[in-house]
């Protein structure tokens, strides 16, 4: 099992280089409690590192996410485009095969965006077995997942705006 223990995630060493960073947060309507302590966790750490602009839009379900993000990025105006985006929800398995496919189809678009838009979009959609995990992973024993997912953003704002090319 990965353990945020192992590894330097929480060592925030880069900070926000850029000094009017905007970070989009898009959340799903689905497990409302669960996604609201990820979003609050979120919101705490990127306040915290002095993001200026936290911008935060609501789709109803996972699957949604992905379109978006990339109709947020391309209505943009030039100069005002995101510096990075938060995906946020939880999905839990159920009885059925639908499990699957949401998590596929949020992963495999989330992935696309990394591929294809020149801002990050981090994951911070837990997939989970039950509702227990989801809580352990919203400040319990696992961590707080929405704290991990701005940390990453943070780090990724940073390397984007280190990178010479």
């Amino acid at each position: 099992m990965a353990d945020v223990a192992n590894s330097k995630l929480l060592h925030l060493d880069t900070g926000i280089l850029k000094k009017d960073a905007c970070v989009v947060l898009v959340k799903t309507e689905w497990n409302a409690a669960i996604v609201d302590e990820l979003e609050k966790g979120a919101i705490r750490v990127l306040q915290a590192n002095g993001v200026a602009q936290i911008i935060r839009v609501s789709v109803p379900g996972a699957v949604e996410i992905p379109f978006a993000v990339k109709k947020i990025w391309d209505s943009a105006d030039i100069g005002k485009k995101p510096d990075a985006f938060i995906t946020l929800g939880t999905v839990i398995r159920g009885d059925t095969p639908h499990f699957e496919y949401v998590c596929r189809a949020v992963t495999d678009g989330v992935l696309q965006l990394n591929l294809t838009l020149p801002v990050p979009v981090i994951f911070g959609v837990l997939t989970v077995g039950n509702e227990q995990q989801a809580h352990e992973r919203t400040g319990g024993i696992h961590g707080h997942k929405g704290e991990e997912a701005a940390i990453t953003a943070i780090k990724m704002i940073g390397l984007t705006g280190q990178l010479p090319f």
